[in-house]
């Protein structure tokens, strides 16, 4: 069963988009597996404290990308192969470089100085190796 534990709701991003964004990052993480299960609509619109519609939108928007399976009157289940995860963490890449691109270039910062602070927070987090 799929874990909300560590799901944080944020303010300015609707809630439905974010539990979509929070499982698609799990699926990428592989903390969130082809075959497991998420709970049902009702539990955890009771474990979030939201309305269950936000949670059916969430699920229908997981359907709609053939990451889940739900039949009537059985649990939804993940449905995960290696090149669904793939092109997932591509689309989440994408979007959160382009985001950071617009913002970099509205402030006018030159593209070596965006590798260079994209090189020291890279250090910083001692995930990675120096960009040359």
């Amino acid at each position: 069963m799929i874990s909300f534990e560590t799901f944080k709701p944020t303010d300015g991003t609707p809630i439905y988009l974010q539990i979509l964004l929070y499982i698609k990052r799990g699926a990428v993480a592989g903390t969130i597996r082809d075959g497991d299960e998420l709970p049902s609509r009702r539990v955890l619109s009771a474990l979030l404290g939201i309305n269950p519609n936000t949670v059916q939108k969430a699920f229908h928007m997981l359907e709609e990308d053939d990451l889940i399976e739900s039949q009537t009157g059985a649990k939804s289940v993940m449905k995960l192969s290696e090149e669904k995860i793939v092109k997932l963490r591509e689309d989440l890449l994408s979007d959160d470089i382009r985001s950071i691109t617009e913002s970099l270039r509205q402030m006018g910062i030159s593209r070596d100085e965006a590798l260079r602070l994209i090189a020291k927070f890279w250090e910083d987090t001692g995930t990675g190796t120096d960009i040359d």
